[in-house]
């Protein structure tokens, strides 16, 4: 009995660890609407550090505002954040 709750106490530390490393990812994309056509890139925080994942993920939440997703750039980490700020602007963790 011992043995299994010490096993049930490690997984849950590894999977409280996994839940906050996948907090940190992020992707940039470029997406867009028609009629007039409007293009902007933006940077999004994301649940899987995936590109797959992060591509449905993202274009489920741009098209809640009417955007459609071209394409996932690419996933990063926090580190990457503070240069792509300024080329994202207002769209900048806004979704």
């Amino acid at each position: 009995m011992k043995q299994i709750l010490s096993s049930l106490a490690v997984m849950a530390l590894i999977s409280l660890g996994t839940a906050a490393q996948a907090a940190d990812c992020y992707a940039d994309y470029k997406a867009k609407q028609d009629n007039p056509l409007r293009l902007h890139y933006g940077v999004m925080q994301v649940s899987a550090c995936d590109k797959g994942q992060a591509k449905k993920e993202v274009a489920q939440r741009l098209k809640g505002s009417g955007w459609t997703l071209l394409n996932v750039m690419s996933v990063f980490g926090p580190e990457g954040l503070d240069k792509r700020k300024a080329n994202a602007g207002k769209f900048y963790l806004r979704y």
